[in-house]
């Protein structure tokens, strides 16, 4: 009886995801394609680079989300580009990615690897977005398990605190693991993580958490939905949306 850890339904999502993509012609040749940031993601990666290098996808360029997936690119030699790059032009075909929770509706927290800006900005500009993520992350209701990262600028921590815990949040400043301090993001700014009693509405408090002054992002993912590769225990491999 197949029982499948955590770490390999990770990599069952991911490598399922880029198998069916290719064979529905929906990752393929001269394509600008988004590459996220996780655990999840990075199989992803290592599988699209199996197929640039077998010559089975040629000329791809890839927007990365962050640091991690940019040197990962430059080890199995996935080509990458600026998004303010002349060949991407601000839009990408697809982007995949790895998500934190995913609930019944496709609506997603990331941003548990401080990302979440930039995993966005990816997800948001392009035209099909996909999710791979082991069982774990399928939920009911967001928010209330794992916490929502927010990206904050750093002088604006206590009003925003506020803001939020106003909201009916528990707030709290994510610190560094094996660094004194606060997590930096890629982009210099600073996480705080938000967990909820009971659960919110994602889409309505994706833009009222925005509309906070300080805000940077917020890890809601509800405005381009996608389709999700869910890895089970079992083996199987549940495709939504697709």
């Amino acid at each position: 009886m197949t029982n499948l850890s955590q770490s390999e339904q990770k990599v069952l999502a991911a490598r399922t995801a880029i198998e069916t993509l290719v064979q529905k012609g929906l990752i393929f040749s001269g394509m600008k394609i988004g590459l996220g940031t996780g655990s999840t993601a990075l199989p992803a990666v290592k599988r699209l680079s199996e197929y640039i290098a077998d010559g089975t996808l040629k000329d791809i360029k890839a927007v990365v989300t962050s640091f991690q997936t940019e040197n990962a690119c430059a080890d199995w030699g996935v080509p990458v580009y600026s998004f303010k790059d002349r060949a991407i032009g601000g839009e990408l075909d697809l982007a995949i990615d790895g998500a934190d929770e995913i609930d019944d509706d496709c609506n997603c927290i990331k941003g548990g690897g401080a990302a979440l800006l930039r995993e966005k900005i990816v997800a948001y500009n392009a035209k099909k977005f996909v999710i791979v993520a082991d069982s774990s992350k399928a939920v009911h209701s967001l928010g209330t398990k794992f916490a929502l990262p927010v990206e904050i600028i750093a002088e604006a921590f206590i009003p925003v605190k506020k803001m939020l815990e106003s909201f009916g949040a528990e707030v709290v400043l994510r610190e560094g693991v094996r660094k004194c301090g606060p997590v930096i993001t890629d982009n210099g700014n600073q996480i705080v993580d938000c967990l909820w009693k009971q659960p919110v509405d994602p889409v309505a408090f994706e833009d009222k958490i925005n509309s906070i002054t300080g805000v940077v992002e917020t890890g809601f993912f509800t405005k381009n939905k996608p389709a999700a590769f869910i890895a089970k225990e079992d083996g199987s491999v549940e495709i939504r949306g697709l």
